[in-house]
């Protein structure tokens, strides 16, 4: 007689929290329709409790070790991606053992750097075993043929069954595997269908067990819901080592891939790459990619930045315009950068300048499709804001970098000397920046004119164009100071 019984439970999608019955509300987060059926074995009252039998156990290859006893070797160390962009982004190279997982966009080309990536990890000697859980191994070679790669050392494993798929892992010994995706394994002991958050939870904290225990580099890709987060929702970027999210527009070749969490690394880092008919190539200078549909005239709302993403610096075109809305509430719409921001630095020009967006609808855009997430941009999304409002526009060849402060001062930045030669290198002949506390260790070596300011009435006082300036009856008149001499902000 079984001394065990089947008992349902509820768990929540968002937040793990069980309840024993079903209930239209997570009592733990608030979610709505979160809750789903879960099957547990419970032993029956007044039974004794045996350990089960379990169909696979990793047992055998993990045992305690003493800590000094744990030696270092070349194997152990990371090895390269093929791609130094990649690299980048994991902070120097794949490491054994590594539990990774790639998110993004449906047709992004996800599966296609998973199959670039297993094509130069082979090359290299080491074996890849990809598991195919959405396609068929013909399907595969088609895009292999495609993308001109030869195949050699990749295992392709049609096979959706966790159990199976760990076996496989454990007879052939990779040094890579690839699960695309994690969303359509299941563990048969389970209820419920592939992807929902019990079988993605459960699935991942096997793969996880072996992934250490056989130090051997598992990369998961993962399906992104339309909130823009890894469905599952979010329990695997608890359990694995590293989180990287490829994004991109449909309608661009231009892709970026972004680390939001890194056990061996930096998280700042971004490594970008464009999508051909021969698949994904690195861009190994960006910021002359996203200049490249710039007309480098100083037309009004157009504004050139340099931004810093991780310890690179891009030079990127921020647009904005300004018209009379015929809305009762005004438009403001952001891409590549915080709405929020966007409305303090609105504010500030409001404030502080005078200015008046109340009847204006404000649209401000990073082309390319770059997100600036660094505050150096506003500055340059300021300045945008007001070369389009009044149809004047700043110098040509001028690049802009500065954080704004709600009293209107320009605060500064990081990461000076970088900025300078990458603006530069591009061939800009003015760079207008936040007063430095101290000059860059290399500004003897830049021949480029740098304009150090402290507010955002000195901003306009430089950067505006001569035979464009702003007309003085549209702005405040107040007296601002640069170097030792005051000057009046429009003349």
């Amino acid at each position: 007689m079984s001394k065990t019984r089947i008992k349902s439970i509820y768990q929540c999608q968002q937040c793990e929290a069980e309840s024993p019955q079903y209930l239209g509300r997570c009592p733990e987060c608030q979610s709505w329709n979160t809750l789903l059926e879960k099957k547990v074995e419970v032993a029956k009252p007044g039974a004794t409790q045996t350990t089960s039998t379990k169909r696979f156990t990793l047992d055998d290859l993990a045992t305690p070790q003493l800590l000094q006893d744990i030696r270092l070797t070349d194997d152990m160390l990371r090895y390269s991606s093929g791609y130094p962009e990649l690299d980048r982004v994991l902070g120097g190279g794949f490491i054994p053992g590594a539990y990774l997982l790639f998110g993004g966009d449906p047709g992004i080309g996800k599966s296609t750097l998973m199959l670039q990536v297993a094509q130069h990890v082979a090359n290299s000697g080491k074996t890849v075993l990809y598991v195919a859980g959405e396609e068929s191994p013909l399907q595969i070679k088609m895009r292999a043929d495609r993308l001109g790669l030869q195949g050699n050392r990749i295992l392709v494993f049609p096979e959706t069954n966790i159990y199976n798929i760990m076996e496989e892992i454990k007879t052939s010994r990779p040094e890579m595997v690839i699960i695309d995706s994690i969303q359509a394994i299941y563990d048969p002991d389970l209820t419920g269908t592939p992807g929902n958050a019990s079988q993605v939870k459960e699935c991942a904290g096997k793969l996880m067990g072996i992934a250490k225990a056989l130090q051997v580099t598992i990369l998961l890709v993962g399906h992104v819901t339309k909130e823009g987060t890894v469905s599952g929702p979010k329990l695997l970027e608890h359990t694995v080592d590293g989180v990287l999210y490829f994004e991109g527009e449909k309608f661009r070749s231009l892709r970026i891939l972004r680390t939001v969490k890194n056990r061996f690394g930096s998280t700042n880092e971004i490594g970008i790459f464009e999508m051909g008919e021969s698949g994904l190539t690195e861009v190994t200078n960006p910021s002359e990619l996203f200049l490249s549909e710039s007309s480098y005239r100083n037309d009004p709302g157009s504004v050139i930045v340099t931004t810093m993403e991780g310890n690179r610096p891009l030079l990127v075109e921020i647009q904005a315009l300004v018209g009379f809305s015929t809305y009762p509430s005004p438009r403001r719409v952001a891409n590549g950068v915080d709405v929020s921001r966007l409305h303090q630095i609105i504010a500030v020009l409001e404030r502080r300048l005078g200015l008046d967006f109340s009847k204006h609808d404000v649209y401000v855009n990073v082309v390319g499709g770059l997100r600036i997430q660094e505050p150096a941009a506003d500055l340059g999304i300021a300045l945008a804001l007001v070369t389009s409002s009044h149809e004047t526009a700043i110098k040509p060849k001028t690049v802009i970098t500065g954080e704004i402060g709600l009293t209107g001062e320009v605060r500064p930045v990081s990461h000076y000397d970088a900025r300078i030669s990458e603006a530069e290198k591009l061939g800009f002949e003015t760079i207008v920046l936040p007063k430095m506390r101290k000059p860059p260790e290399k500004a003897s070596l830049h021949g480029i004119r740098r304009i150090e300011i402290g507010s955002l009435m000195e901003a306009l006082t430089h950067c505006l164009d001569q035979k464009r300036r702003l007309p003085q009856d549209k702005v405040r008149s107040e007296e601002v100071v640069t170097g030792d001499e005051s000057h009046a902000a429009f003349h």
